[in-house]
């Protein structure tokens, strides 16, 4: 294993010190729970929107924590959910008079530390609403979950209640528009390697140098089928078949469409991907509106990528359009 890590114990504190330092006066980190908050919050006229999950899918979830995002992002360590005591502290120190939103990727360690978390926060008065993202259509129940997991499609549930939020929407508006943001929004994902977690030191599985593994999740779950490598536009005509059939989409749909790459894809390849996408998308009537191409929910150092299609109206494409601040900066 060649990484830049000290003692693999310490790589997430590590990274979250890393980005608070890099964001002087808007972000904050608390590390006695792996806490990254805007230094801003909490706010009394907004509702506070947090989300957890492990680590290792950077940049969510503590890299979209700002203004029209995330308020607070409290990960376990890589590929491991919060611990209770994180939710719970957390949805502490962000409690407002209007509420505090968990958002919760449909994993089994993450909806139970979630939902113990609401259930101690509440017992002290805070109010708290669960959003639920499962956008992943490769498989049914997977090592990680009972139903369908939350992978790249969280970015747009995010995007749309963050910006809602900071419009003075209330916790009851928010639940409804992050379930129809989740309701319209599918994703798959594929893998041409594995990836290396920094406690494990070795790769989670194996790829020969001649495999895909189609619809992989984002912790190295398997997918539908381990099959021999294929070509860049046949491997988008499987992901594009699969997201646009399950809702499906049809004929006159906007769309926002994302290329996420899985962390050690280059980005030449995800435009590379994202340009087939488009084109086809165009031949089937679907119309992109909106498109975002690069690391969204990654999965360590894996190379790959994963399509997302979402289902466009007017409130959505306003809400997705609505100006945001985080920590991720290209300039």
């Amino acid at each position: 294993m060649k990484k830049f890590v000290n003692d693999p114990r310490d790589f997430v504190p590590e990274m979250l010190k890393g980005i608070a330092l890099a964001n002087p006066g808007t972000l904050k980190y608390v590390p006695e729970y792996n806490l990254i908050m805007r230094a801003d919050a909490p706010s009394d006229d907004k509702v506070s929107i947090i989300q957890g999950s492990g680590s290792g899918h950077e940049p969510a979830h503590v890299m979209v924590v700002g203004k029209g995002m995330l308020d607070a992002a409290c990960p376990g360590d890589v590929f491991s959910a919060p611990p209770m005591d994180y939710v719970l502290e957390t949805s502490k120190l962000l409690a407002t008079p209007k509420g505090v939103l968990h958002i919760v990727n449909n994993y089994t360690g993450d909806r139970m530390a979630f939902e113990m978390g609401q259930e101690m926060a509440e017992a002290d008065g805070i109010t708290i609403s669960t959003l639920i993202v499962d956008d992943d259509v490769a498989v049914k129940d997977s090592t990680y979950t009972v139903g369908r997991r939350g992978v790249a499609g969280n970015f747009f549930v995010i995007k749309a209640v963050g910006a809602a939020s900071e419009q003075g929407a209330g916790l009851d508006e928010l639940v409804r528009i992050g379930q129809k943001v989740n309701s319209v929004t599918r994703t798959m994902g594929m893998a041409l390697t594995s990836c290396t977690p920094p406690a494990k030191g070795s790769p989670l599985f194996q790829l020969g140098d001649d495999e895909m593994e189609m619809g992989v999740g984002i912790h190295g779950e398997p997918g539908r089928r381990r099959e021999k490598l294929a070509s860049a536009n046949a491997i988008v005509d499987e992901l594009l078949e699969a997201v646009a059939s399950d809702l499906p989409f049809k004929q006159g749909d906007d769309v926002a469409l994302m290329i996420n790459g899985l962390g050690g894809t280059p980005v030449s390849e995800l435009y590379l991907l994202y340009g087939y996408a488009h084109e086809q998308l165009g031949k089937r009537g679907i119309n992109v509106r909106r498109n975002y191409v690069g690391n969204y929910c990654t999965s360590l150092d894996m190379a790959g990528a994963s399509l997302t299609l979402s289902r466009l109206d007017d409130e959505i494409t306003g809400l997705l359009a609505a100006p945001a601040e985080i920590a991720v900066r290209t300039f």
